[in-house]
């Protein structure tokens, strides 16, 4: 009864006995939603929400992108190598058993007495085997907290290979999206030089027999090569736009495959609520939470070298000068024993190392802090510019159509007599830069779409990483912590 109750006790002692502060989530003063409902934003995020455009080209170039990116590889390597290194701090809970093992052969000057012992041994040979063991009691939390950081580190270094996914994808749906509204562009500035061409030939021709001045060539001429010029532009940025994108998919720079045109695909569904809840999932902010985890575990493993550190040591094995006899018989030796170490006078040694640990936890929170600002900030400028780039792009329509309008009845004007081509020149040079921006604005609206999704996260990136080649698993954890807002 005694002895089971000293057990207790020690047992007790030893789990009071960790340094530092446990963790606890910090409260926050956080938005309840973003001016939406609940239910639908939960359904979409958890989707693949790529697939809502339409484009088989598309899907294939996000699945190639997961199977074959190389800051995904980069990343799951990253994880492997803090998972081993969770397995070396892990290791200090257990004892440590090693071995060794010598043999020499040596000759010594020989005593007076030798002459009379003629079976006197010299040279002399000596032979051991030794299975050691030592083990440092964790008494005030040290192995505990380093470990807890350590863990910390891991789920860190998870959740930014999940934040890799997260980008990569809004990142190649972004790029084909610019690269298709370019295409959209330069279709427009090619149907535009070759009527702008047209009307150079007509007046070339109009001009030889005396119908037009050289000043309406000149005209119809400047303006052609004003559309002219636009063509390597927009070229340049398309070949850019390519090799970008392939390097994203993992392949060599080069040309893309095309699928749906910028008309022709399918603007995703913006979730009809996004509540602020659906941030928790965002891989950033759970990477800057295990930050803080893991600061605020390592003031315990600070703290706790203000207090002695206790080993056991211990040796088992056989000792002889015949290798035969090495495990027979008085051959055995062994050896066991305890250590005390302890600071008296550091000079700020230790000290410091709290006071390192403590500002850097401090640090930590504060930039938890900001993550979490910048995810709200994030979620709500996707939300306005996906609003306002729809009415701008309504806007950009109506614009269009009216200076086609104008255009034609500019043409007619000047036709008839009624004008002078001046205000044919000013109609189609409005119309020109009108229909580009059109084209630039539809495409912004898509990409718009895409960084709601990429704004919120959600289990859409989950999805996504069941599609890469290779997904590390983290270590088994017996409990989470609790949501974050």
């Amino acid at each position: 009864m005694r002895r089971h109750i000293l057990s207790t006790l020690a047992a007790t002692l030893l789990a009071g006995c960790v340094m530092g502060p446990d963790y606890k989530r910090p409260e926050l003063v956080t938005p309840n939603a973003f001016h939406y409902a609940t239910k639908d934003a939960v359904e979409a995020s958890d989707t693949l929400w790529w697939r809502q455009f339409g484009d088989p080209v598309l899907d294939g170039l996000i699945d190639e992108a997961l199977a074959h990116n190389s800051n995904i590889a980069i990343a799951a390597a990253n994880v492997q190598q803090a998972s081993a290194l969770l397995t070396q701090a892990r290791s200090q809970f257990f004892p440590q058993v090693g071995y060794g093992g010598g043999a020499t052969r040596e000759r010594n000057r020989e005593p007076a007495f030798a002459a009379q012992l003629p079976n006197y041994p010299n040279p002399t040979s000596a032979y051991q085997a030794v299975l050691s063991a030592t083990w440092e009691i964790d008494l005030w939390g040290r192995v505990q907290r380093q470990s807890e950081a350590v863990l910390a580190d891991v789920l860190a270094t998870e959740q930014a290979r999940r934040g890799v996914i997260l980008s990569l994808v809004a990142s190649v749906c972004n790029s084909y999206l610019q690269l298709r509204g370019l295409d959209a562009q330069l279709e427009v500035a090619k149907q535009t030089l070759g009527t702008y061409g047209e009307s150079v030939d007509l007046f070339k021709l109009q001009f030889e027999y005396g119908q037009v001045s050289m000043m309406n060539v000149a005209q119809a001429e400047s303006q052609y090569e004003s559309a002219a010029a636009q063509i390597p532009l927009i070229e340049s940025q398309m070949a850019q736009t390519e090799n970008a994108l392939a390097v994203l998919i993992g392949r060599d720079p080069g040309p893309i495959a095309r699928g749906k045109t910028i008309d022709e695909l399918k603007l995703p569904s913006v979730p009809a609520g996004l509540p602020s809840e659906l941030l928790e999932r965002r891989p950033d902010l759970l990477q800057s939470e295990q930050q803080l985890i893991a600061a605020n575990a390592q003031i315990g493993a600070a703290k706790a070298l203000y207090f002695p550190s206790i080993s056991l040591t211990g040796a088992f094995g056989g000792a002889s000068g015949d290798l035969s006899n090495l495990f027979k018989g008085s051959a055995r030796v062994w050896s066991y024993g305890g250590s005390v170490i302890g600071p008296i006078f550091s000079f700020g040694a230790v000290s410091g190392q709290v006071a390192q640990a403590e500002a850097g936890q401090l640090a930590a929170l504060e930039s938890y802090k900001l993550s979490i600002r910048n995810a709200f900030g994030d979620v709500d400028n996707a939300l306005v510019a996906n609003t306002k780039l729809r009415e701008q792009l309504a806007a950009q329509i109506k614009l269009v159509a009216a200076l086609k309008e104008y255009n034609e009845l500019a043409r007619l004007q000047y036709e008839g007599g009624y004008t002078s081509y001046s205000t044919v020149l000013q109609a189609e040079q409005a119309l020109f830069p009108a229909e580009l921006n059109q084209a630039s604005v539809r495409a912004s609206l898509f990409a718009s779409a895409v960084n709601i999704y990429k704004a919120m996260g959600g289990g859409w990136v989950t999805l996504a990483d069941q599609r890469t080649h290779s997904t590390p698993s983290p270590p088994p954890i017996s409990a989470l912590p609790p949501p974050l807002f």
